[in-house]
């Protein structure tokens, strides 16, 4: 059976195939099954679960969740007989860090994106109480800084890009961003109230995205949609602009939100999961 999946986007969209590739070894297949299982809400498995989520034998269940424990990907809890994630994963996320595969990933989206837009484009990741962008395309106009945007940091209080995804984060965690912090005001704009910001931030989680303009940088406005990764909330995807020009949320949302679902479909595999 073909099993590929496309992209639904249309011409230019980067499109993934997802056809079982010839000489499939069964065994590694089924290890990294178990691997993409863990996630943060199921943080841990037994080998029932395990053998029962897949349909497998109890006996190969063992030996897979073994053979990880056994390379450190898994840790076994002696107490409950359950596995959770193992220090071994460390080693692949610091390489995964700085391989700069993320740029190479999402690249092609982002470029699609400015494309059809006219704007910059961004994706950033959490660090700290910001966001750093670790991918861009410039738009037409030019770059939006005399220096790379990759690399940036965006403070959570200030902006559409940083708001998108700082905004839909648990409540009770957003309330943590602004608690016994000084909030730098960046512009008139820069709003520094928790208060409000809070007030804010739960106005944005209810429409789905942010939108600002002069809050962080006086001459530039920003549009935001959270980006998930298997359901997890991973970072934000803004488009960006120099204020006082179109601010027209109607034709730019549907296709961020779209490059948002594209860059969830790269990077989480969904379609090769099961």
């Amino acid at each position: 059976m073909d099993k590929r999946h496309i992209s639904d986007g249309g011409e230019g969209w980067p499109q993934r195939d997802e056809r079982e590739p010839p000489g499939l070894l069964q065994t590694a297949d089924r290890t990294l099954q178990v691997l993409l299982a863990f996630d943060r809400g199921r943080t841990d498995w037994g080998v029932t679960e395990v053998a029962r989520e897949f349909g497998w034998d109890k006996s190969v269940a063992q030996r897979i969740l073994a053979t990880l424990a056994y390379r450190g990907f898994l840790v076994a809890d002696p107490q409950t007989r359950r596995y959770r994630i193992g220090p071994a994963a460390i080693q692949l996320a610091r390489v995964w860090q700085q391989s700069r595969t993320l740029e190479l990933l999402v690249q092609p989206v982002l470029d699609e994106l400015t494309r059809r837009t006219g704007d910059s484009s961004l994706l950033c990741v959490p660090d700290g109480f910001h966001v750093r962008c670790v991918a861009a395309a410039d738009g037409p106009a030019g770059p939006q800084r005399y220096y790379p945007l990759v690399g940036e940091l965006y403070p959570a209080h200030a902006g559409a890009t940083s708001k998108g995804y700082f905004a839909f984060l648990p409540p009770h965690e957003c309330s943590r961003l602004f608690t016994d912090r000084p909030l730098a005001r960046f512009t008139d704009h820069t709003q520094v109230d928790p208060v409000r910001l809070t007030e804010e931030f739960a106005a944005i989680r209810n429409r789905g995205y942010a939108l600002s303009e002069g809050e962080y940088d006086g001459d530039t406005a920003a549009l935001a949609v959270p980006v998930h990764v298997r359901r997890e909330l991973y970072g934000s995807l803004s488009l960006g602009w120099r204020s006082g020009h179109s601010d027209d949320t109607t034709t730019r949302l549907p296709l961020l939100r779209h490059a948002a679902s594209v860059i969830d479909d790269i990077l989480g595999g969904t379609a090769r999961r099961r």
